[in-house]
This record gives structure tokens, sequence and C-alpha cells, in this order.
């Protein structure tokens, strides 16, 4: 499977979000965006069948959103990154996803995203490095393995739950 655009791959992501509770619709997109196919506006996430390079993007952008604050993900609009913390977490938190949808990490962590970190952050999780997991913990969404280990838990990239409460 290509992680590039791949109809079955999208359905099962937005299958996905909206079983946690992310309000995501499919629509026409004009304009700038920051990423191809996606917008997000006043907490739903926008994708354009016709526009959307990569189905993993979407699972990037509901990070965001899932780390937010419930008042605050309402709100959300077109520029979720621009928090280093809240940016590391939606790393963390889509690498989870793909996990769980048992989809390659490929999908997510993508040749032409990230910068060109894509594959270094695919080597890092890999090796079990796993970027905004304390954070990710902090806000009561997943455990470390020792705080797993200590409460008979099922360690990162396990998720307690999928978005923020408070």
């Amino acid at each position: 499977m290509t992680p590039a655009s791949n109809p079955e791959v999208t359905e099962k992501i937005v299958a996905f979000l909206r079983e946690i509770g992310l309000e995501v619709r499919a629509a026409g997109i004009a304009g700038d965006v920051i990423l191809p196919g996606i917008k997000v506006d006043q907490g739903v996430l926008f994708y354009d069948p016709a526009k959307l390079q990569f189905p993993g993007d979407l699972l990037h952008e509901a990070g965001h959103l899932a780390v937010k604050l419930p008042a605050d993900r309402k709100l959300a609009g077109a520029n979720l990154g621009s928090d280093p913390a809240e940016e590391m977490m939606a790393i963390g938190w889509s690498y989870a996803a793909i996990l769980h949808l048992q989809l390659p990490p490929e999908v997510v962590f993508h040749a032409a995203g990230y910068r060109g970190g894509s594959l270094s952050l695919l080597e890092n999780f890999a090796a079990g490095r796993f970027l905004g997991v304390p954070m990710l913990q902090w806000l009561g969404m997943t455990y470390d393995e020792k705080q797993a280990r200590e409460i008979g838990a099922v360690p990162y990239p396990n998720m307690k739950s999928w978005l923020r409460a408070a």
C-alpha cells in the first residue's frame, strides 16, 4: 500500500476520527491551505477527496484537535501547528492512531511530510523513542512504560483516551 491518496485508507481514517468524537466532513476546499485537501474551521476537520494527497495528514491534523481542551477544540482553525508542544503531541498521537488502525506508519510519516524529517521520525518510533508521550501522559491520554507497569495498564502507543477531556 502506498501512503499516497487512497480512498479506502481515507475512509478508514475518517471512520475512526468520527468514532472517537471528532467532526469530519468531506467538502470542496478552495484557497490556500497548509496541507493539500485539508482545512480546519471551528473545530471541524474538512477534507476534499479530490485534493487530498496523503490520507495520513488527516490523522496529524486530528492529533492537533485531540490534544486541545474541548472548548479550544471547537474554536480551532487553519493554523493548528503554531505551538511546538502541541506539534509533538500531535505527532505522537498520530503514530498511536496509525498503529491502532493497523496501517503502516508511512501513511502518516510519508516522504513529503514533516519538512523532510519523516524518515527520522519513523526510525525513532521504530526504536521505541516516542515523541510527545510525557505530554500526552500529563494530559491523561496515555501512560509511559514506567507508569503503566506501576498501575498494570498498557503503555503507549496504546491510548487511554483519544481526546483530551480537561
